[in-house]
């Protein structure tokens, strides 16, 4: 079966086709409704990565990667919202504790949503959330600065670094609750809809059977830090979706290159070894970041004054490609990007 022809990428086409690009730019001024939600639960792509044993697909990697480029060039706030989930997924399943048990199942038929509260723990050294352990119960306190998918989510899985230097990952219902307050939604340039809050968390109790993950800060970084080198399929998809907008003649070098540079990206994804050719990942990522700015700039030259509108496409298109610049970005990954972004300078001077 070729990736094209698997069920998962037939229906994300079809969720993207019927669904989520025809209501992109209405859900891009009014947040993402919870109906786009029921109709990604209902497709089964919340599986996608989840053992077959508990309900989900077990779907290759190259899959996940077809229906992220397609969910994400057609609407990447729906997108951006259910992507959270395949963490907190991945995250039970190689889970030895009882949470496994009693969440995985939902998660991975889609009964529940998840959501993440976990980047932060990418400041350390600086801790923005610290766990202290009572008595049958994790207290977790300080502030998460972004929780995207509020009103949406039905379970967070929320880290936190704890006194022995640990961290320490649990779930924890998606709602207002002592200890845990939401702020209002950010107003943000791209991806306002994904409903993104902060986090206030002021001696949140949570019980012990809820903790899903926990090990050696180190240890954790180490396995987290590969993760942002790779090419996020969504530059690749918004890219996409941007072309189509640009008459062929233009369009088609473009194309090309950009089926080239991704097909390099996503053989290093695959590699065995995810901690090896750190420079050439890197590089990739940045050429894709700059290949979408131009696709989306063609965009905008395209519909001219009308690419103007908030009911415009390619205006939409172009303040998602700001938005995945800066999403997910490490210390390491924006220092690479600034300098690929200073050597295309220099050699165009």
């Amino acid at each position: 079966m070729t990736i094209a022809a698997h069920p998962l990428v037939a229906r994300a086409r079809e969720l993207a086709d019927g669904l989520l690009s025809p209501a992109a730019e209405r859900v891009d001024q009014e947040g993402v409704p919870a109906s786009h939600i029921e109709a990604v639960k209902r497709s089964g792509l919340l599986g996608l990565n989840a053992p077959v044993a508990y309900g989900g697909s077990a779907a290759p990697a190259a899959v996940a990667r077809e229906t992220a480029e397609i969910l994400a060039g057609a609407c990447c706030s729906t997108w951006f919202v259910q992507t959270q989930h395949h963490t907190p997924v991945l995250t039970l399943t190689g889970s030895g504790l009882p949470v496994r048990e009693r969440l995985l199942g939902p998660l991975a038929r889609g009964e529940l949503l998840a959501g993440v509260a976990y980047a932060h723990l990418r400041s350390y050294p600086r801790v923005p959330v610290r766990v202290r352990r009572e008595a049958g119960v994790r207290v977790f306190s300080g502030t998460v600065p972004w929780f995207t998918g509020w009103g949406l989510n039905d379970v967070l899985l929320l880290a936190g670094v704890t006194e022995a230097d640990e961290a320490l990952f649990a779930f924890v219902e998606a709602r207002e609750q002592p200890g845990l307050r939401p702020s209002e939604p950010m107003r943000l340039a791209a991806l306002t809809a994904s409903r993104t809050v902060s986090l206030d968390l002021d001696g949140l109790r949570v019980p012990e059977e809820a903790v899903a993950l926990r090990m050696p800060f180190e240890q954790w970084a180490a396995t987290d830090r590969p993760k942002s080198r790779n090419t996020n399929p969504a530059v690749f998809g918004i890219a996409e979706a941007a072309l189509a907008l640009v008459a062929e003649e233009y369009a088609a070098g473009l194309r090309d290159r950009l089926a080239e540079i991704r097909g390099r990206a996503y053989a290093l994804a695959d590699h065995p070894v995810p901690y090896e050719h750190t420079e050439e990942r890197l590089a990739l990522r940045a050429e894709a970041f700059a290949l979408m700015r131009t696709a989306t700039t063609a965009a905008v030259v395209t519909g001219g004054g009308r690419a103007m509108s908030l009911h415009h496409r390619a205006q939409r298109l172009a303040r998602e490609g700001l938005f995945l610049l800066v999403q997910g970005q490490t210390s390491e990954s924006r220092t690479a990007h600034l300098a690929d972004l200073a050597r295309r300078h220099r050699a165009v001077r």
